[in-house]
């Protein structure tokens, strides 16, 4: 026999969930302009900075991601051996990333990488820690550490599927100890062995589940999809209070400003795309919050729709603001060029990890002399040293 909720309780219900949606969707009828007018800061001149974490002449290296261990100290990095493909490199440094280990050994598979390799921390529900890491295109492979990457597992299938930056970004849920929500996108050609692009070609946005603290994942569920905006390389921010997620989203078909959508319920529905303000235009959104003012930094590529250029194009920069920003669709505070790439727009995709101090450890990829190939850059600063400098901009 089913029940009914009484009449009072079911209107309650469906005002929160109108309410929740209009919280969501308020900023979504008017799209966002392209450019931006917060402050410009410039730190591509600031060499003491940066710091170099792997260079080789003639080698093309690029697309890092990193993981900070417990101890605020022992920081793991990873990253192809050309442009979004081949052999993976990995270094350690054990002093937060003010030095780094030569390249280390690794797996012999993971000198058979055909993608972007992602870093995650991920723990199980009896408190076993691990670290994975993710290798995508069709099949999706991973390797696994539970020593803090003193030793790895080779990269094994996940399942009968793939995509492109898989498990890009991996989120803990509050469903249950050792649950993990991961989002990744394909674009038609590496969901499963032998698909094609659609025509006119369509995006798909996807997410995969773990039960089981990031062991196995469950079959690609699909978010959005969409040929006319093509919403890529998720990037996954918690709302501070815990109870909303917000993902940041590549706009591929550059049409549209960057995208960003919603959930209110660990990732079961989400709310339509709508534009982020043109201070987030850009690619590969990798957010933390600064310990010690609440507020966010995003590193990410500066990428605009066509027809429009930004002062930092192509360059891998940072945007300070809020959470109540990225909800409000505000341009939030400052916008920072980190790096000037002098090659395109090939470089930018992000490592982004932060201290107990406010010092962030931002590692990535790009053209850093002109005429060079591709290296691995860390910078450092908190957005403290920030702050006067925006102010008088």
């Amino acid at each position: 026999m089913l029940l009914k909720a009484p009449a009072a309780t079911t209107r309650i219900l469906l005002l929160a969930a109108a309410f929740n949606f209009l919280i969501n969707t308020a900023f979504a009828a008017e799209p966002q302009q392209p450019g931006f007018t917060i402050p410009y800061v410039d730190l591509n001149d600031e060499t003491d900075r940066q710091i170099i974490v792997d260079r080789k002449d003639g080698q093309y290296l690029g697309h890092p991601t990193t993981v900070l261990l417990e101890d605020n100290k022992t920081m793991l990095c990873v990253y192809p051996k050309g442009h979004g493909k081949g052999g993976i490199v990995y270094k350690r440094s054990n002093d937060a990333g003010k030095t780094w280990s030569d390249r280390l050994p690794t797996p012999a598979s993971w000198a058979t990488s055909r993608e972007v390799p992602t870093l995650h921390r991920v723990v199980d529900a009896n408190g076993i820690k691990r670290i994975i890491m993710f290798s995508g295109l069709y099949p999706t492979r991973m390797a696994v550490t539970e020593d803090d990457g003193q030793t790895w597992s080779e990269l094994k299938q996940v399942g009968d599927w793939g995509g492109i930056v898989v498990m890009g970004c991996v989120e803990p849920l509050k469903t249950g100890k050792g649950h993990y929500l991961a989002l990744f996108h394909d674009d038609g050609r590496f969901i499963s062995k032998g698909s094609k692009q659609e025509s006119p070609i369509a995006f798909t946005l996807f997410k995969s589940l773990s039960k089981d603290g990031g062991l196995t994942w469950s079959d690609p569920q699909t978010i959005h999809k969409s040929s006319d905006d093509h919403i890529c390389e998720p990037g996954i921010i918690r709302s501070p209070n815990g109870k909303q997620l917000a993902v940041l989203l590549r706009e591929n078909s550059r049409r549209h400003n960057s995208q960003i959508i919603f959930s209110n319920d660990e990732g079961k529905t989400w709310t339509a795309p709508r534009d982020l303000p043109g201070s987030l235009n850009g690619d590969r959104h990798t957010g933390k919050y600064d310990p010690l003012s609440g507020r966010l930094l995003i590193s990410f590529r500066s990428k605009t729709p066509k027809g429009h250029t930004a002062p930092t194009e192509g360059d891998w920069v940072a945007w300070v603001g809020t959470y109540d920003d990225l909800v409000n669709g505000k341009e939030g505070q400052y916008h920072v060029r980190l790096k000037d790439n002098t090659k395109g727009a090939d470089c930018a995709y992000p490592g982004v990890e932060v201290l107990p101090d406010g010092t962030y450890i931002l590692t990535t990829y790009g053209h850093w002399k002109k005429g060079k190939a591709p290296y691995i850059l860390s910078i450092r600063l908190k957005l403290a040293e920030l702050d006067a400098r925006a102010k008088s901009n």
